[in-house]
């Protein structure tokens, strides 16, 4: 069965169509600019990039363009839309209904407008998504894979805040999670890498990327989880502020006559990295720059290691130990020297990296020396992969 990957955002919709006969994948593409001048499409097929720029005034349009790049005689990849045998599509929030994934009915989509208030910026464009392939592919059966649902394991000791019971009750005001998917697919494939079954394992998974959040795996089920009710805490990201005291928002606020969403504004698009850098969010401009001598984006790299530090302390210390630190995402994956820097100084936890060995971007290996009493791993993610497999479950009952 081939199998289309939807991810909705709210002038953007990115694709992949997954053969799962053997996992390969067929094609990707982005669809960007939806509703703005300058809308296009890019898609990678066969070894070869295509484009097309035409006006799309809504996401039913991008979802018909996308479906004619993939169909098309020259750059296509499927004779016909009937060769697409499922939809899966990406879901930010979840909230507490959605422990799994699930086919798409209109019971669920009133649960994914329900959450919008926890997730305003994403779910929206979700639903844009799923109602615009609706439309376009009527009789094709479409999953929602939350970003949310893997963590929905964690106790109340974890999942709450400090408040009174009133707003957990009323308003669902908890920790909820993200970056689910990647976080089910690098523990469950490290458990796999390493030949054990996840219900052995104590694991420690760092998705570290332009956003970032680090879990506490336990025997293949989340504990714990940097990120919030929202992405916004956890450690500082790459516009993100990160994890701060709550009475700093009303503190500029008052001091800079400004409003709690023109600082939600700052804390989520202005801060982190960049905010601090002053030069990128971007992890690699922000590391040469400060390998150049910049002092405040040699901060901004050493706020992230520390706090990634903290975490990978914190959750150690409430698993008991830890059999295993993994690393993955864009900067998880590719960045050696910050993943040495992490490192660094865990040697009281039986951790040792191996340099030869952490030479390694993109690529499943054991980059720990071989007398480390924790095992640390580059896993690189694949949360279409899980998209997809979730999908051709639920669809064929399998």
């Amino acid at each position: 069965m081939k199998i289309l990957i939807v991810n909705a955002g709210s002038s953007s919709l990115k694709y992949q169509l997954i053969d799962m006969d053997d996992e390969s994948t067929l094609a990707k593409g982005l669809v960007e600019r939806i509703g703005i001048a300058g809308s296009r499409l890019e898609q990678k097929a066969k070894g070869e990039k295509y484009e097309i720029s035409q006006p799309l005034k809504d996401h039913v349009e991008a979802c018909k363009l996308m479906l004619s790049a993939l169909t098309d005689k020259e750059h296509g990849v499927v004779s016909s839309m009937d060769e697409i045998g499922a939809v899966g599509h990406r879901v930010l929030h979840g909230g507490m209904k959605f422990t799994k994934s699930v086919i798409i009915d209109e019971n669920v989509i009133e649960a994914i407008k329900e959450n919008i208030p926890l997730g305003p910026l994403h779910n929206p464009a979700n639903l844009m998504g799923i109602r615009a392939c609706q439309e376009v592919m009527p009789n094709t059966p479409m999953v929602a894979v939350f970003d949310t649902a893997f963590h929905q394991t964690m106790p109340p000791k974890a999942f709450l805040y400090g408040l009174p019971m009133d707003y957990f009750n009323r308003l669902k005001v908890r920790r909820y999670g993200f970056h689910g998917t990647s976080h089910r697919y690098v523990s469950a494939r490290t458990a796999e890498f390493l030949g054990k079954k996840p219900e052995e394992l104590r694991l420690i998974t760092c998705h570290l990327g332009n956003g970032s959040s680090i879990c506490a795996v336990y025997h293949g089920h989340c504990v714990d989880t940097s990120m919030g009710i929202t992405p916004l805490e956890g450690v500082i990201m790459g516009t993100r502020s990160g994890a701060m005291d709550p009475a700093v928002v009303q503190f500029v606020c008052d001091n800079d006559h400004i409003s709690a969403d023109e600082m939600l504004e700052i804390c989520n698009k202005k801060s982190g990295l960049l905010g601090i850098s002053g030069v990128s969010s971007d992890m690699r401009d922000v590391m040469k720059a400060a390998d150049e001598g910049n002092e405040r984006a040699k901060i901004a790299v050493d706020m992230l290691v520390y706090g990634v530090k903290k975490y990978i302390g914190a959750y150690a210390a409430a698993m008991g130990g830890v059999d295993a630190i993994v690393f993955t995402a864009g900067i998880g994956e590719n960045n050696a020297q910050l993943r040495e820097m992490i490192m660094d100084g865990m040697d009281f936890l039986g951790c040792r990296v191996d340099p030869e060995k952490n030479a390694v971007r993109g690529e499943e290996r054991i980059i720990s020396t071989d007398d480390s009493t924790v095992k640390i791993l580059v896993i690189p993610t694949n949360e279409e992969i899980a998209i997809a497999r979730d999908t051709l479950a639920l669809v064929t009952g399998k």
